[in-house]
């Protein structure tokens, strides 16, 4: 069975002596909890694991009792060590406060029960850590797969990859595309947004974020004010509104809001945003096209590319490698600006569509010690830099 990258880091920290919780977030759908069983596999220390899912409203409670047999686990197995999993945590109630006096019981008592905590919903997990776990976790972000772990692992092309995303799912059911449109649509994105986003978060307009969703996908890869999406979706919300619900719609894995590079934060958080998803599949399966059809349409198929770069550029927003921003000044753009410390790297992607294409020669004179790079046409190959980790591009 093909094992993600990630699995050694996870299995060389839980080898560790007892230091840090190990919290595991991402997306629904991309091997969270069979990354988990794996671990497990191919660990020698003893585990106990349980899922929220079944668990009721009883919350504390519940984590009470199962912590409680894994330490009877860990004294009568006669064993140094036991590993506790618990997935899916963020849909109990007051977790983390649970969680931080039993984790700190055990650092009095000197018990080496090893946690490992995760969960769909980032936004809310990484709420329940700040406000209770300070400094006593660690965190693993999942993104979707990239091209190469989709590659290895179904052997699909880099056209494909555009295509269908990385929802590894999926695959089986490719070859049946109005099944798979299906799939995506019933079983990823309404239950994300039903699960991830509505049951567990105050949203007082459900109807507005679902438009909302849909609009941003549709428009993936373009950038719009919040002003003009109201307009379009003809509700009476208002732009802190909108900017809230996109912020749980990208904490679901779904869709974010990329701002603009201006060099002021306080200019970038009043930008109109650009849209991008996070997986390309999530604009496939809603459009009417077909992939054996999509290559006809170039300016249409340069935005499935675009945004397949842009999807696998905001996977390394999301682990931290660095922000991400796009830029515009009156008709010049550029497409992506990558910022880690006092580094810049503007990127522009060429791939079928028309557009003016003078903005990274103006942006550097504006900016004139940051990096530019090219990809597609007489640059990097996009299917190349699909491939590339996002440790490299810096």
């Amino acid at each position: 069975m093909f094992q993600r990258s990630v699995i050694k880091q996870l299995e060389a920290r839980i080898k560790e002596k007892r230091n840090f919780i190990q919290v595991i977030t991402g997306p629904r759908q991309v091997g969270k909890t069979t990354l988990i069983s794996q671990l497990l596999d191919r660990l020698e220390i003893p585990s106990h694991y349980i899922s929220a899912d079944g668990a009721g409203p009883q919350g504390a409670i519940w984590i009470e009792k199962h912590w409680e047999a894994a330490r009877h686990k860990l004294l009568t197995e006669d064993t140094a060590e036991l590993v506790l999993v618990i997935d899916e945590i963020q849909k109990l109630e007051n977790w983390s406060e649970t969680v931080k006096k039993l984790w700190d019981e055990d650092t009095w008592n000197k018990i080496s029960l090893k946690l490992i905590i995760s969960g769909s919903s980032r936004l809310l997990l990484q709420e329940g850590l700040t406000e209770s776990l300070g400094g006593r976790f660690e965190v693993t972000y999942m993104g979707h797969w990239t091209l190469k772990e989709m590659q290895e692992a179904f052997g699909w092309s880099p056209e494909e990859y555009v295509w269908y995303g990385g929802y590894p799912g999926s695959a089986a059911i490719v070859d049946d595309e109005i099944r798979w449109k299906r799939y995506l649509s019933d079983s990823i994105v309404e239950t994300s947004i039903s699960r991830d986003i509505l049951m567990l978060t105050r949203v007082d307009k459900p109807a507005l974020l679902r438009r909302l969703f849909e609009m941003g996908v549709r428009y993936s890869g373009m950038e719009l004010s919040y002003t003009k999406v109201l307009g379009q979706l003809q509700d009476s919300g208002n732009t802190t509104t909108l900017s809230h619900y996109l912020t749980l719609l990208g904490s679901a894995g779904l869709l974010s809001g990329i701002e603009k590079y201006s060099g002021s934060v306080a200019r970038q958080r009043s930008s109109s945003p650009k849209f991008m998803v996070h997986n390309t599949a999530l604009m496939s399966s809603s459009d009417t096209e077909l992939f054996r059809g999509i290559r006809e349409h170039p300016d249409k198929w340069g935005r499935y590319v675009e945004s397949s770069v842009g999807a696998h550029l905001l996977d390394g927003h999301m682990k931290g490698y660095y922000r991400l921003f796009y830029w515009r000044k009156g008709n010049m753009e550029v497409d992506f600006v990558l910022v880690r410390d006092e580094n810049i790297l503007a990127l522009e992607v060429k791939s079928g569509r028309t557009r003016n294409r003078s903005g990274l020669e103006q942006f550097r004179k504006e900016y004139p010690h940051a990096r530019v790079m090219l990809i597609g046409d007489s640059g990097m190959p996009w299917q190349e830099f699909l491939k590339m980790g996002m440790g490299e591009v810096f």
